[in-house]
């Protein structure tokens, strides 16, 4: 399929903190999904972004950072490539850390939109990290960050401290479980699971804005 044909423009965004042990060899084998999907023999040759003004697939080896702001043409077959690259980066990452991904409706126009039509956009929300409680740590990090600052327009933060004891009460107890089911460092079963990845689809308030730096 010709990238002018494609149904999407796929925008992957996210920092990755990695062990000081991982090399650039091993990170090119673990973003080979997403590099071949582009039709790229190599992660240099595959780490430019689709528009010039976004940073790309980067390495830093120093700090041990991947860093990502790379958008790809393509369609829904792409998520098996994300699944494929979750688990490969489980194996290096040093701490936790979320992906989003952005699924652009290329077909869909302005017009369109002011005539109440909508677009085929999504979003999806990934996770990577070393261990299960990892994964946790993030996904309970960006919940309470999400509600805190929800509520904040009616209540003081001071007093906001009963919500978040109640948010870590349940990532406890869905941590406990998992370890109840020995069910550690395999996929998640079903949404909001906290395997190698897990998914939040946005919906409302228009077309998500392109991430431009």
């Amino acid at each position: 399929m010709s990238s002018y044909n494609a149904p999407f423009e796929i925008h992957v965004h996210g920092q990755v903190q990695l062990r000081a042990d991982v090399g650039f060899e091993q990170l090119q084998d673990a973003l080979k999904p997403l590099w071949k999907y582009a039709g790229a023999r190599s992660l240099a040759d595959g780490a430019a972004s689709a528009y010039e003004e976004e940073p790309g697939i980067k390495f830093d080896a120093q700090e041990h950072v991947l860093q990502m702001c790379w958008t790809v043409r393509g369609d829904d077959d792409f998520r098996q490539s994300l699944d494929e690259m979750c688990m490969s980066l489980n194996e290096l990452a040093e701490l936790g850390a979320a992906i989003e991904v952005t699924f652009y409706d290329t077909d869909f126009d302005e017009e369109e939109e002011e005539e109440g039509a909508e677009s085929r956009d999504d979003f999806i929300m990934l996770f990577v990290g070393p261990t299960p409680a990892a994964i946790m740590q993030v996904q309970r990090d960006l919940l309470v960050q999400d509600v805190v600052n929800m509520m904040e327009r009616h209540f003081d933060g001071a007093e906001l401290g009963g919500v978040v004891t109640e948010i870590d009460k349940l990532f406890s107890q869905r941590f406990d479980a998992l370890v109840n089911s020995l069910e550690i460092g395999k996929p998640p079963r079903g949404p909001g699971g906290s395997g190698g990845s897990g998914s939040g689809h946005g919906g409302g308030g228009g077309r998500r804005p392109r991430h431009l730096h």
